[in-house]
C-alpha cells in the first residue's frame, strides 16, 4: 500500500499532519517516534538473543542427559 503512493498523496498526508499537530510539534513528534522505534528494535534484538541463548542451554542440557 505505501509502496504505491506517489508524491501528491504524500503531500496530502503531510498537509493533514501539519493541520492536526502544527509545525511546532512536528520535530518533537519525530524525535519521540524515532526514540520509540529505537527502543522497539532494541527489545526485538534482546528477545532474539534470549531465545538463542535459551535454545543453546536446552541443547546443552540434552547433550548432557544422553
Amino acid at each position: 500500500m505505501l509502496r504505491n503512493m506517489q508524491g501528491g498523496e504524500w503531500l496530502v498526508i503531510l498537509v493533514v499532519v501539519l493541520l492536526l499537530f502544527g509545525a511546532r510539534k512536528l520535530p518533537e513528534l519525530g524525535r519521540s517516534l524515532g526514540a520509540s522505534a529505537k527502543e522497539f528494535r532494541k527489545g526485538i534484538a534482546e528477545g532474539s538473543a534470549e531465545d538463542h541463548q535459551s535454545d543453546a542451554e536446552r541443547d546443552q542440557s540434552n547433550v548432557t542427559r544422553d
